[in-house]
């Protein structure tokens, strides 16, 4: 009688496993046909809904195509990710980085409102140039939260973008109508945060 190594029949319990499932995922693969440019949404009170644009972007350079960002909420503040794509990438990536800061820190609506409405206009520059591939607007949805823009405009705009345009809009709070808008939404659940043990911002993680 031949002896049955356990580890060879685990093997082949796996292979089989795997075949079927790659068979019902092949079968799946197969029915997605379509490529169009998408609208996507991060949103959501944890941390990473700029990173994850930002790794979009340079996913989207990876392969030569042009990406415009725009940034509803950073201004002036320096941030690595803004100073190695402008420096090293710049027939690449165009970056507009057009905000005052929050709310509470410029405490001036009018300009606020003013802020908001260029940093749109820029956004939609970058949408109507038939060689930018992709169009990140940064924390737009921390000035729909405050008002500063209309959720339906911008909503009726985006209806209207170029069918192969890819356009990711971040921040937490997103409108409920661009949810419903949107192709891909993805929430970030706060689950635990430094800032809340008394750790400050820092360099090369917040910015």
């Amino acid at each position: 009688m031949t002896d049955i190594n356990p580890a060879d029949d685990l093997s082949a319990q796996h292979k089989a496993k795997m075949e079927k499932k790659k068979a019902a995922r092949d079968k799946i693969m197969a029915g997605k046909t379509e490529a169009r440019g998408l609208i996507i949404v991060h949103t959501g009170k944890g941390k990473g809904k700029s990173t994850a644009a930002w790794g979009l972007a340079l996913r989207a350079m990876g392969h030569g195509k042009r990406v415009g960002i725009v940034q509803f909420v950073k201004g002036e503040w320096e941030t690595g990710e803004r100073t190695v794509l402008e420096e090293r990438f710049s027939d690449l990536c165009q970056i507009r980085a057009l905000g005052r800061g929050f709310s509470w820190e410029s405490q001036d609506l009018e300009k606020d409102i003013a802020a908001a409405q260029g940093a749109w206009d820029a956004a939609m520059e970058m949408m109507a140039d038939e060689s930018i591939d992709m169009v990140i607007c940064d924390e737009i949805n921390i000035a729909l939260r405050y008002g500063h823009l209309e959720p339906k405009k911008i909503v009726a705009a985006l209806a209207k973008k170029r069918p192969d345009l890819h356009v990711v809009l971040t921040g937490r709070n997103a409108p409920d109508e661009l949810v419903d808008a949107a192709d891909l939404v993805t929430e970030m659940t706060l689950i635990k945060h430094p800032f809340r043990s008394g750790v400050k911002a820092q360099i090369g993680v917040e910015f």
